[in-house]
């Protein structure tokens, strides 16, 4: 038993390394789901030292192989990414507390206040933006309260080649007015472009690298 536990102990942390490096906070459900499926084999398969190790070893390396792949389909697409770890919710606008949007994610004003707490805010009233990302961790702006002026959330226009269409209808812009700006900048192959914002009238732009 004592070395079934070893073994299992190292293969399960060499799954995981493979499996790449991420937060425990930042784990997707997905992941959180692979964790728990690995742990419970491993824990299985030394309670029940009389059944074959590759019984419990096999399904692991199934899952793992599962896991890379669907990283690797969500690295090339944008529907998967959005799929699997889902997308951040905007719960603060502008000062502005977005119900509707708590209660699509039944993230209740008890949820927003511990967070709001954790990150030493006490009042709703200093904050600007709040964003509920995927892995359910809150990201806070607070109010500029020296220049009064609006904040920008800064979201991308253009993700691996993708326009993110969402995105320009937040800011009020099109995908016609974004085609034409960056074509005055030279970038007429959006496939080009990995990344793209725009703030206070400025784009970023970073193009995909070149394979050498």
């Amino acid at each position: 038993m004592v070395a079934r536990t070893v073994l299992l102990y190292v293969v399960v942390l060499i799954i995981f390394r493979v499996m790449g490096k991420r937060e425990i906070g930042e784990l997707s459900i997905l992941d959180l789901v692979v964790f728990i499926m690995i742990a419970e084999m491993a824990v299985m398969a030394i309670e029940n030292p009389k059944d074959p190790l590759l019984h419990s070893i096999l399904p692991m390396l199934t899952l793992l192989i599962i896991q890379i792949g669907l990283a690797i389909w969500s690295l090339k697409s944008n529907r998967m990414r959005n799929f699997i770890d889902g997308k951040p919710s905007i719960i603060i606008e502008n000062g502005k507390i977005n119900e509707h949007e708590m209660k699509r994610q039944r993230y209740n004003f008890n949820d927003l206040l511990v967070q709001l707490r954790d990150k030493n805010i006490k009042n709703v009233a200093d904050v600007e933006f709040a964003i509920l990302e995927s892995s359910g961790r809150l990201s806070v702006f607070e109010k500029d309260q020296q220049s009064g002026e609006k904040g920008n959330l800064n979201l991308p226009f253009i993700i691996d080649g993708i326009i993110q269409e969402e995105h320009l209808l937040h800011e009020h812009k099109t995908t016609e007015w974004l085609r034409t700006e960056l074509a005055k900048l030279g970038y007429s192959n959006l496939d080009k472009i990995s990344y793209c914002s725009y703030d206070k009238g400025k784009f970023f732009i970073d193009l995909v690298d070149v394979k050498q």
